[in-house]
C-alpha cells in the first residue's frame, strides 16, 4: 500500500488507463454505459476511474485489506458515483459463483495472474463473463524479460537463473509467476476471446526504487509520453516489465 503513489505504480496505472480507454473508445459507441467487472481490483484505481466516466462497475477482491481500502476511497466519491459501484469479496477463480455468464461488457484482470499457479481455468471463467464482443483486459508480468531487472542491477547470478524460469520473487518478497506473450495468445484463442491488441507497460521505469516519487508537471508528462510510445513500439514493448493484453469475446 505504501507504494501506491510511487513512480512505478503511477506509470502502471496511467498507461493502463490510456490503453484501456483507447480500446473502449474503439469498440463501443460513444456515451454507452458499460458493465465492467474488475477481478482482483486491489485498491480500486481503475474501477473508480471507470465509474467516474459513467460506467457501472463491479469490483471483485479476495484480500480484506485491499477491499477495505477500496471501500474507503469509494466513500469519498459523490453519491452518483457510489451508486454505480458494487464491491464483492471473492476470488477470481470463482466468478461463476457470483455472476451469470455474459453479464459484462468489459472484464479487467490486472496484476492477478502472477498469483495464480494454473491460470487457464481462471481465464476461461473470465471469458465466460463477457457478452459477445466484450473486452477482456489482462495485465501480467512479462516472463521474457525476467533477467532484465537483476541484470541491470548487476546481479549476474540472478540474471542467469532468470533465463531458465517463469517464476520470480517480487518486491513484496513473494515468489510468483510470469507469463509469455505467445502462450497467452494461444490461451486467449482457445477460450474464444482472441488477442486483439497488446501493449508493453514500464519499459524505462521498472528499475526505479520502491520509494521513487514521480516527477511533477511537464516532466511527468514527458516521462509518460515516452513510456506510452515505447509500450506501442517494437522492439521496445517486448522488453517491458508488464504486458497489457486485450482480447475480444467472439
Amino acid at each position: 500500500m505504501a507504494g501506491l503513489g510511487g513512480l512505478r505504480n503511477v506509470v502502471r496505472q496511467e498507461l493502463v488507463a490510456r490503453q484501456l480507454d483507447e480500446q473502449i473508445a474503439g469498440r463501443f459507441p460513444v456515451g454507452r454505459r458499460l458493465r465492467v467487472l474488475d477481478v482482483g481490483m486491489g485498491q480500486g484505481t481503475q474501477a473508480l476511474r471507470l465509474a467516474r466516466a459513467g460506467h457501472t462497475v463491479t469490483g471483485l477482491e479476495s484480500d480484506a485489506g485491499m477491499l477495505a481500502t477500496a471501500q474507503e476511497s469509494l466513500a469519498t466519491e459523490p453519491a452518483g458515483i457510489r451508486e454505480r459501484v458494487r464491491l464483492v469479496e471473492g476470488d477470481g477463480l470463482e466468478t461463476g459463483v457470483h455472476f451469470l455468464p455474459g453479464s459484462f461488457d468489459v472484464v479487467l484482470c490486472h496484476g492477478v495472474l502472477m498469483y495464480v499457479q494454473e491460470p487457464d481455468a481462471m481465464l476461461a471463467g473470465l471469458a465466460r463473463m463477457l457478452a459477445p464482443g466484450g473486452l477482456l483486459s489482462l495485465l501480467v508480468r512479462n516472463a521474457d524479460t525476467l533477467a532484465l531487472r537483476p541484470g541491470l542491477a548487476g546481479d549476474w547470478d540472478g540474471a542467469l537463473s532468470a533465463f531458465e524460469t517463469d517464476t520470480y520473487t517480487n518486491r513484496l518478497g513473494v515468489q510468483v509467476r510470469a507469463d509469455r506473450l505467445d502462450a497467452l495468445t494461444a490461451t486467449l484463442a482457445g477460450i474464444a476471446a482472441p488477442l486483439h491488441v497488446w501493449y508493453g507497460v514500464r519499459v524505462f521505469t521498472d528499475g526505479a526504487a520502491d520509494d521513487a516519487e514521480p516527477p511533477a508537471g511537464d516532466e511527468l508528462e514527458r516521462l509518460l509520453a515516452a513510456e506510452d510510445k515505447a509500450g506501442r513500439t517494437d522492439p521496445y514493448r517486448r522488453v517491458a516489465a508488464l504486458l497489457h493484453l486485450c482480447g475480444v469475446r467472439g
